[in-house]
């Protein structure tokens, strides 16, 4: 059975490049959740007005991935500790968000946070993700889909996105598409 879920971690478009690398993620999508507009632009999205997320949404076979392996992925490739910000990108469009479909995904995203913490993994620094219900999802414009696939040497793709790519790759090299 396929299971969905979106995750908000920074530009969409970074965070987009690793999933689709990742196996058992059978379908990545950039998008909008989590406002109050209805179908939002992203100069909308990108006034801060909306309350809207730039997020992925991603669509998973559990047989070949499971819920916790892709949040293991997202709590190594953005900071969940800043809030409303990934980097350079600011406002609460770049909150760092777990926007589950289950509520055994949900379990999974505290379960995991609870454990990060306990370890203290982030040196001291408190998660600032949100758990919370997927509400008012929209796919971004055509333009922003696959765009580190078909930009590689754009300069933010070269800046932020590929090296997200490259820790990926050496951290859950297991995980990988061939």
């Amino acid at each position: 059975m396929i299971e969905t879920i979106v995750l908000g971690g920074g530009c969409f478009w970074c965070t987009e490049a690793v999933y689709v690398r990742v196996k058992g993620v059978l379908d990545v999508e950039s998008g909008y959740c989590n406002g109050q507009t209805v179908q939002p632009t992203y100069e909308e999205v990108c006034s801060g007005r909306t309350g809207h997320n730039e997020v992925v949404k991603l669509q998973y076979d559990p047989a070949q991935v499971s819920t916790r392996e892709l949040l293991e992925i997202f709590f190594v490739i953005h900071d969940s500790t800043t809030l409303n910000r990934q980097g350079n990108d600011r406002g609460t469009q770049y909150r760092s968000g777990i926007y589950f479909s289950t509520p055994e995904q949900a379990a999974v995203a505290q379960a995991l946070i609870a454990e990060l913490t306990s370890t203290d993994a982030f040196d001291g620094d408190a998660i600032v993700t949100e758990v919370v219900p997927l509400a008012n999802y929209s796919a971004a414009e055509e333009y922003h889909q696959d765009f580190f696939e078909r930009n590689p040497g754009q300069g933010y793709c070269l800046a932020v996105a590929a090296p997200k790519v490259a820790k990926f790759r050496k951290t859950f090299a297991r995980l990988a598409k061939d």
